[in-house]
């Protein structure tokens, strides 16, 4: 073994024994090993010019991302895009597309390749599939804080409901005790014109209790899709009907808005970090206009669902407004810490591999069950088949299109 082999396994221990010593995020030299550090970042090092590609960035998600979520939530008052309307529904899909694509097509894989760096050790990194053990078990997770978030908030919706029809209950044997008791106005001995206030009384108590507490449900048979329009027709011409599944449906979009926005948070903090620290015009320019694309529908999908939650006006601009903010911010946090922050260093590949594998299982899960599978297998769904199509066709081109821009970003 001649000088230059034993130089070259020296220097391949050195950097294992460097890379893992005592120190924290931002002061492992990992940057010292040229083989750890992308080629576009010596061959496209432009810190002005980056500078204000990342200003450009923050403005441009912003306002895309703003403008995403605000949509639903103000379409709410128009009849165009309105929760309930076809077009509205399309939209969902095709955003629902660019969330499955995210997850798969972009969140996940970088995790991998975080996850298999040459700048980490062999052992256990890439050995085993770290990214894709971890994005099931976030999956699998997700699914739990699903189940767990319904059924509380499907009890806490019971038991006010059960609190209004004692309400209803008590004030109603209050006035028909009054009304018996009572001889000016019928109650023995008043005549017909006390039992007709009473009747009045009782009529009033009835419609109150009626407009609170009424259910109805059609049966899944064969005029199932007729028995649905006309619910769904007679609901915006009469009074509401809200029926038990109504009421789920309700539950199901607070959770999954709330789960979703975590989601979608997280891995929102991960990218406009990466996209922060960069020095280089050439990895920045295509991940302004995938970023941008990316955060409009990803915001129409949050803000329909935050819609269909029926969310109070404060606590949806609320959601919207940390959705918003969060890829800007970790942007500016990026160009703050670029000069000490090391994207190379083991701890900084571990973090960024794990909460985008993390994110890349939200987002998958959500997508799948609760934006596709939820409105693919509705009644509704089933019952037009022309929404069918285009929805599909949406999905499709949501997903297609997110994931073409891989080829940039």
């Amino acid at each position: 073994m001649d000088s230059l082999e034993w130089l070259t396994i020296g220097s391949r221990l050195w950097t294992e024994l460097h890379l893992f010593s005592p120190g924290g995020l931002f002061s492992m030299a990992a940057v010292g090993d040229a083989s750890c550090v992308p080629a576009t970042e010596f061959d496209c090092r432009n810190k002005p010019e980056a500078l204000k590609l990342k200003a450009a960035a923050m403005v441009a998600i912003l306002v895309a991302g703003a403008f995403g979520v605000a949509l639903p939530l103000v379409g709410r008052r128009l009849k165009v895009i309105r929760p309930d309307g076809n077009v509205f529904f399309l939209a969902k899909a095709l955003a629902a597309g660019v969330i499955l694509a995210t997850g798969f097509v972009h969140i996940l894989p970088d995790a991998m390749e975080a996850l298999t760096n040459q700048c980490l050790a062999e052992v256990p990194w890439r050995k085993f599939p770290f990214a894709g053990f971890i994005a099931m078990i976030a999956a699998l997770g997700t699914l739990v804080v699903d189940f767990a978030g319904t059924e509380y908030f499907e009890k806490k919706h019971a038991s006010k409901k059960q609190a209004i029809s004692e309400t209803i209950g008590s004030e109603h044997d209050s006035i028909y005790a009054a009304a018996s008791s009572d001889p000016e106005h019928g109650g023995v001995n008043g005549g017909a014109s006390g039992s007709s206030e009473r009747a009045n009384q009782m009529h009033i108590v009835g419609m109150r209790a009626h407009a609170s507490s009424h259910r109805h449900s059609h049966p899944e048979g064969h005029h199932s899709c007729m028995d649905s329009t006309h619910a769904h027709s007679h609901g915006h011409v009469g009074h509401a009907h809200g029926t038990p599944e109504d009421e789920h449906t309700t539950i199901r979009h607070v959770v999954i808005s709330q789960v979703l926005e975590l989601g979608i948070v997280t891995h929102s903090v991960i990218i406009g970090l990466s996209l922060g620290v960069s020095q280089s015009p050439c990895t920045i320019r295509p991940l302004l206009a995938a970023l941008s694309f990316h955060q409009f529908f990803e915001g129409f999908a949050l803000g329909g669902c935050i819609s269909q939650a029926g969310f109070k006006s404060w606590s949806s601009s609320c959601m919207a407004f940390f959705f918003s903010v969060t890829t800007p911010l970790g942007i500016g946090m990026g160009m703050g810490i670029s000069e000490i922050y090391k994207a190379n260093s083991p701890k900084a590949l571990i973090m960024e591999g794990f909460f985008n594998s993390v994110s890349a299982g939200i987002l998958v899960y959500m997508s799948l069950v609760d934006l596709i599978a939820a409105d693919f297998i509705s009644k509704r769904m089933r019952c037009d088949r022309r929404l069918q199509l285009m929805s599909y066709l949406a999905l499709f081109t949501g997903a297609l299109a997110m994931s073409s821009l891989a080829l940039w970003a």
